[in-house]
């Protein structure tokens, strides 16, 4: 098993995937998974103030939350002022629900922040950890769903929790595995045994992995 300060050091020498662009290779979901790196978690010193969030990336008027909102909206909705949503509408894939008020929605971070900081992001730097929190680059990583299914996840990993609508599990863990290797974040023994116990129901998905 690979030691805490083992993933630290992997984590620190890795580059700034928010802003680079890398070739990347697509492999089997279960193959994904069993290059992830197992090691305990360490939660001291986690506080959510430490991934700030959301931010104005681009400087366009519209900050983090309203950017996810606007390329997943399945019917788009009208943008007034600087970055006020009005109308629209969404699909929840979490719970197969449809949501027609932006109000209704949480944007989620794939893997919580409180799960990234146990998993690795306790050696990052200040900058790091915000571009993990505003992640546009990576369609999995930020995701528009009901505030129902997002607080009953919370801070969970697929261990203890996976999606209440089944037929969306295995794109769930897809995407958990997607951003655990884009970000280099370590995964611990009973998340890796539950994940690769579940990728083995999605043999036909595979996961895009930087090069």
């Amino acid at each position: 098993m690979v030691t805490a300060a083992g993933v630290l050091s992997a984590a620190m020498v890795v580059p700034d995937v928010a802003h680079a662009a890398e070739p990347a290779e697509r492999i089997p979901l279960r193959e994904a998974v069993a290059r992830l790196v197992v090691a305990d978690e360490q939660r001291d010193g986690y506080d959510r103030d430490l991934f700030k969030h959301w931010v104005d990336a681009d400087h366009d008027g519209c900050h983090t939350r309203a950017e996810v909102l606007l390329v997943e909206s399945v019917e788009a909705p009208e943008t007034v002022g600087r970055c006020t949503l009005v109308g629209g509408r969404w699909h929840s894939y979490y719970d197969d629900v449809e949501v027609d008020n932006a109000r209704g929605l949480d944007i989620d971070h794939m893997v919580p922040l409180a799960e990234a900081w146990d998993s690795g992001a306790f050696g990052w730097t200040t900058q790091r950890r915000q571009d993990y929190a505003n992640d546009l680059d990576e369609p999995a990583a930020l995701v528009a769903v009901t505030a129902r299914s997002n607080r009953s996840k919370a801070d969970q990993d697929p261990s203890t929790w996976l999606p209440p609508h089944d037929p969306a599990v295995c794109r769930y863990i897809t995407d958990w595995v997607t951003v655990k290797i884009r970000w280099a974040l370590a995964v611990d023994p009973v998340e890796h045994e539950v994940l690769d116990a579940e990728a083995a129901r999605c043999p036909d998905l595979v996961v895009v992995e930087p090069a």
